[in-house]
């Protein structure tokens, strides 16, 4: 693959990866405004969770859940835009996959089968590892 195919594949990652966040975002609008939503959400998990997630729940997630549930929601919808425009793809990225990624140790999914087999696991998380390691080369500046 030469080096404007790899960047206009990438570049389509980036849009396809921008769309899905930005709805995933929009669905969490209404945390905006009651931050109880992502706190049910982490009960839940808690009931099911692995001795590591229930530690991570019970230290991390649960405890800042007022500033996380907007956190998400926002960032979500600006990592989701950023990599629609390619603009700061590899930040956006990178930063969206360590979100991803608190997502997937909280809801235990991470240490399971599922987690291969989900289409929020792999996928998402290598989709957005790719653009954050390879995702500042857009097909016009790409040099073999």
């Amino acid at each position: 693959m030469n080096g404007s195919s790899r960047g206009a594949a990438l570049r389509l990652l980036g849009l396809m990866l921008g769309v899905f966040l930005i709805f995933e975002g929009l669905g969490k609008v209404p945390w905006l405004f009651d931050s109880a939503i992502l706190g049910a959400r982490l009960q839940e998990w808690h009931g099911t969770a692995s001795p590591f997630s229930r530690w991570y729940l019970e230290t991390v997630a649960m405890p800042g859940v007022p500033v996380f549930a907007r956190m998400v929601t926002l960032g979500e919808l600006l990592a989701g835009a950023a990599l629609l425009f390619g603009f700061w793809t590899r930040l956006s990225a990178g930063l969206a996959a360590l979100m991803v990624l608190n997502f997937h140790v909280a809801s235990g999914i991470l240490f399971t089968y599922g987690y291969l087999t989900n289409g929020y696991g792999l996928p998402v998380m290598g989709g957005l590892l790719a653009l954050a390691i390879g995702g500042s080369r857009l097909p016009l500046s790409l040099s073999d």
